[in-house]
């Protein structure tokens, strides 16, 4: 069963732009098989090179792998909903932002408004690699951030933003009722839509 690349009468791009764009959607049916840690460090790997403020660089990610003794606990973090799919997936990431702005010498420590947009641009690196070596992530709604940091160690200047799983795309037929027909990749609103020259007209 062949799910790679997208084939859909719903992703016609309005200008031409890279495949890897149109192919990368976020599935929730998994092939429930681990993955080489090689390539998960790879799409990890892509992320670290995201673009950030100063380039400070303020995501972390914190991992378990399918097969290892903290994938549960991951597991349990994530919201019910979100527990109910993603407990297939090859991998749980979560993504952690740093929200202070470390000093260089010329400026003190200070707080970060730009933690959260930054640490989106590497979740976005990091969903387009996985879709280029043939994995596609999803991310999820997180539960408790409190229960977050105690479970993972995770200090309070650091927030918790997102967590995202990891996975070859499985067999719709095995998700959850509700969820099985919704198992296609979406659309997206119109460029002339979206961006105006000049002046807001959204």
């Amino acid at each position: 069963m062949t799910h790679h690349p997208v084939s859909s009468s719903l992703r016609k791009p309005d200008h031409p732009v890279n495949p890897a764009f149109i192919n990368r959607w976020s599935p929730r049916s998994f092939v429930p098989k681990p993955m080489p840690d090689a390539d998960l460090k790879i799409i990890l790997e892509a992320a670290r090179w995201a673009p950030s403020a100063f380039n400070v660089q303020p995501w972390r990610f914190v991992y378990a792998h399918r097969d290892d003794a903290m994938f549960q606990t991951f597991l349990d973090l994530l919201i019910p909903f979100n527990k109910s799919w993603a407990h297939t997936a090859s991998a749980l990431v979560f993504v952690i932002s740093d929200t202070i702005m470390p000093g260089d010498g010329e400026r003190p420590d200070q707080a970060s408004a730009y933690h959260a947009f930054d640490s989106g641009a590497a979740w976005a690196h990091a969903a387009l690699q996985a879709t280029m070596l043939g994995y596609h992530a999803h991310a999820t709604a997180i539960g408790d951030k409190d229960a977050i940091r105690k479970e993972l160690g995770i200090p309070e200047r650091f927030d918790v933003q997102i967590a995202f799983a990891v996975g070859k795309l499985g067999d719709p037929a095995d998700l959850p009722d509700g969820l099985r027909e919704r198992e296609i990749p979406s659309t997206r609103r119109a460029l002339a839509d979206t961006a105006w020259t000049g002046q807001f007209k959204g």
